[in-house]
């Protein structure tokens, strides 16, 4: 294991030599192997890419190209147009429901941009924000997507994110029927994220009695959101098919850390995936799937303030979420570095210990992996595609001038 990644520090090292840091690298033979593994594990049924976990749009279009995916799940209307614009998909399900108004009006005033992008709604005043722009009867349809909460939710608790509020077949029914009802939208699809198995990593390092319960709650959980998304799905589709005569075009499910267990229920369609193709470190605590390491970000050693410490300038790229050691990039070439600490990752200097540190001088690198996916590409204008040992640069969404929740 220490001889790959030596060898794979040697190659990012000689790809990027001409190049300053802070570079971001992703190595190109793993995420196409990341990519051919997540369709394997998705049993044939396709694959939608999560562009949130890419924001790179030349690798958007590369895995897009692999065979079993297709389509791109974007985080927000506006980017949702711009890849519809650029020509890198036709079909785009946007994630999070919308109220950006200038985007809404865009988007309603091209019948082209209609046909290829369905907006996600849990409530009905959705549909008010949208009306409110371009009333029906001046507009094509506007496609829609119910989101169908996945939490578990034994008793009285609430286990998974707080998403949508239609949690029971009922519920879903319900908002159905008023979304057919109106008049200028269409109903094409369901989606359920069910974040507690895949988000959650069942095997975290150094919290064994911890993964035993994220494992009890798996178990538990995976088949109640089984059944009640087929009893959701069913009563949608009984709903379209009395009050309109048509079905729903897809029903869309899970995400990297469940694609094997999402695909194999009868009621889903389609699946997304993202976080996988760069396997960020937060994929290391899981059992049933490890991605490879696909993405980096290389800094420059600057200072020995002591023979066991050597310290990189930059270092404090956090990733969302709880504010936990769990979100820290952590240094991965090369091997045997850890943080200080009492400064951890700093956003100007980061010091590193570890018996590789006495090795470091001032000019070597240090290449670090980020604990999310697409959240490194906010840093960095592009990234180096690594292909053995050469690089190409492919700008971020960040360097085409996007930054689409900033």
């Amino acid at each position: 294991m220490i001889a790959d990644r030596n060898a794979l520090q040697k190659r990012l090292d000689a790809a990027t030599s001409h190049l300053e840091t802070p570079i971001a690298a992703v190595d190109l033979a793993a995420f196409d192997g990341n990519a051919a593994q997540l369709t394997a594990r998705a049993g044939g049924k396709p694959v939608r890419v999560a562009s949130k976990s890419v924001r790179c749009r030349a690798l958007i279009e590369r895995v897009l190209a692999e065979p079993g995916w297709h389509g791109v799940m974007a985080y927000t209307l506006r980017e949702a147009i711009w890849l519809v614009r650029e020509g890198v998909t036709e079909d785009v399900l946007v994630a999070y429901p919308t109220v950006d108004r200038s985007a809404i009006a865009e988007l309603t005033a091209d019948p082209a941009l209609a046909a290829a992008i369905a907006i996600m709604v849990d409530h009905p005043g959705h549909l008010d924000v949208v009306d409110r722009v371009t009333p029906p009867g001046g507009r094509p349809d506007v496609r829609l997507c119910i989101d169908l909460d996945s939490s578990w939710k034994p008793g009285p608790l609430h286990v998974g994110v707080r998403r949508s509020p239609v949690h029971s077949a009922a519920q879903a029914a319900a908002l159905a029927r008023r979304l057919v009802a109106r008049p200028g939208f269409k109903l094409v699809g369901m989606m359920s994220y069910e974040a507690q198995i895949a988000g959650v990593g069942d095997a975290p390092p150094r919290q064994a009695l911890r993964g035993q319960a994220i494992r009890l709650m798996q178990s538990r959980s995976l088949p109640e959101i089984r059944k009640r998304r087929a009893e959701a799905v069913a009563a949608v589709r009984a709903v379209l098919a009395t009050e309109t005569g048509g079905d729903l075009e897809f029903v869309n499910g899970g995400g990297t850390g469940s694609v094997a267990a999402t695909s194999a229920d009868p009621a889903v369609t389609e699946v997304t995936a993202g976080s996988g193709l760069y396997g960020p470190t937060l994929f290391d605590g899981y059992r049933n799937w490890r991605p490879t390491p696909a993405a980096f970000f290389a800094l420059s050693v600057v200072r020995r303030p002591a023979p066991h410490i050597a310290t990189v300038l930059g270092g404090g790229w956090i990733a969302s979420g709880p504010a936990e050691r769990s979100r820290l990039p952590q240094p991965y070439l090369p091997a045997g570095l850890r943080f200080k600490p009492d400064e951890g990752a700093g956003e100007v200097q980061t010091p590193l210990l570890g018996e590789a540190a006495g090795a470091l001088r001032p000019g070597d690198r240090v290449w670090f992996r980020h604990a999310k996916a697409g959240e490194l590409c906010e840093h960095v204008n592009e990234l180096q595609l690594i292909d053995g040992e050469t690089a190409a640069p492919a700008p971020t969404y960040r360097g085409e001038g996007h930054a689409f929740l900033g």
